[in-house]
């Protein structure tokens, strides 16, 4: 009794399901087994069915068709792919095998191949150096720059960004005076300690965040993390070179405008952000006449566009080296954030605001939890198209780009609700 019904297996998610009519390059399998054994899309694993393809009936329906393999042939690939799944895959992967019979003479050769804790990688026949792979869609591709970066942080392999150590810099970057204000804005002051206490290896601020500072293995010396750098380094511009915000308000729907403002904001993230909001201020309002019927009129929710803008700062890429833009019109705010959308976040339910929660920079997202300025656990973006619809303002809209998110809030046209 055989475990696959390819009838059933040919009705699941096409991601989960590698189709191979016949296996002309056997290492081909291979590299797709181990994306399925990365499970890099959270899909539990997959199947991978030799013998098999996806073609059309005449009304141009999907329908599978049962070609098999010869005797010969399916030996050859069973035992290759089980040799270099065991001896050329680190680690190793199990695979299972089910074997199905299409007539006397040809079988289907089915490979199971569960998803796993592990980052595996394939050292292919002829190179010196192993790769890793995932799966994307339908495709297996190799795993490159963010995309092997998630990978390896979702595995446990590296520490998130957010909380490496960064070699580049001392313990003498962070602003103590700074750091003390925040630490006691944000209740995390201990009047029994020193700040200099607060910079180390052991000593953590929250539960929820780790120590401000590490050892680095090679030189042994204490070093900040990024985070650190990011919120109490009072010029971050010199290890992140994308570590500033750009705000710009044009009068007119484009860039075209030759008097518009610019406004570069430096400093630690914190106050980028702050000096952000205030800039806005002036822009979720009309200013009519004092004596007009209808005096300072709303063309945003304050609370949108804080949280759209404290969204770009805190979730954004800084391994990038574009800045995060707010970028003002005469018909809307465009919020650019530099970095692709997570792959574990549902793009369909993300753009309708019912996404759950992913947080890139963790440990950010925590201290600008405690400064008042972020929403509490997923909240944001949910925020955004809630108060946006209360002001009767249009849906908002987000634009997901390879290496980018901007966030657009639409001003109200009509109907505009009066300031109290």
């Amino acid at each position: 009794m055989h475990r696959i019904d390819l009838s059933e297996l040919f009705k699941r998610e096409s991601e989960r399901v590698e189709w191979k009519e016949n296996v002309a390059n056997i290492e081909n399998v291979v590299k797709t087994a181990v994306a399925f054994a990365n499970d890099y899309s959270n899909l539990g694993g997959g199947y991978i069915v030799c013998g098999a393809k996806e073609t059309k009936d005449n009304y141009g329906f999907q329908k599978l068709e049962q070609i098999g393999l010869s005797s010969q042939k399916f030996k050859e690939i069973e035992n290759k792919v089980l040799s270099d799944l065991r001896e050329k895959v680190f680690p190793s992967v199990v695979a299972l095998i089910d074997e199905i019979p299409v007539n006397e003479d040809k079988r289907i050769l089915v490979f199971i191949i569960p998803g796993t804790h592990e980052a595996h990688s394939y050292r292919s026949s002829g190179k010196d150096t192993a790769t890793y792979y995932v799966r994307i869609g339908r495709e297996t591709r190799e795993a490159r720059n963010g995309v092997l970066r998630e990978l390896l942080v979702r595995k446990n392999k590296i520490e998130p960004w957010d909380k490496r150590i960064n070699a580049a810099s001392s313990v003498d970057d962070i602003d103590l005076l700074a750091l003390r204000e925040y630490l006691k804005e944000m209740f995390l002051w201990d009047a029994r300690k020193v700040i200099e206490d607060y910079i180390s290896a052991t000593e953590q601020i929250s539960s929820f965040a780790p120590p401000l500072a590490g050892i680095e293995m090679l030189s042994g010396k204490l070093k900040p993390r990024n985070f650190s750098l990011l919120l109490f380094c009072s010029d971050p511009l010199k290890f992140f070179s994308g570590a500033y915000t750009l705000v710009s308000v044009y009068n007119g729907t484009d860039r075209s405008e030759p008097n518009a403002e610019r406004y570069e904001l430096t400093g630690n993230i914190v106050d980028q952000a702050r000096k952000a909001i205030q800039l806005m201020q002036t822009q979720v309002y009309t200013v009519f006449d004092k004596n007009s019927s209808t005096p300072n009129q709303l063309n945003y929710p304050i609370r949108a566009v804080q949280e759209a803008v404290i969204n770009a700062i805190v979730h954004r890429d800084y391994e990038i080296d574009q800045p995060t833009r707010v970028t003002v019109f005469s018909d809307r705010i465009e919020i650019y954030s530099p970095g692709a959308l997570p792959r574990t976040i549902d793009k369909s339910k993300f753009l309708t605001g019912r996404a759950t929660p992913f947080w890139r920079n963790q440990a950010l997202a925590f201290f600008f939890n405690k400064f008042q300025l972020a929403q509490a656990e997923g909240q944001g973006i949910p925020t955004i198209f809630r108060t946006m619809k209360e002001e009767g303002c249009p849906i908002p809209k987000f634009e997901i780009g390879e290496n980018s998110l901007t966030c657009i809030l639409f001003k109200r046209k009509s109907g505009f609700k009066k300031l109290k």
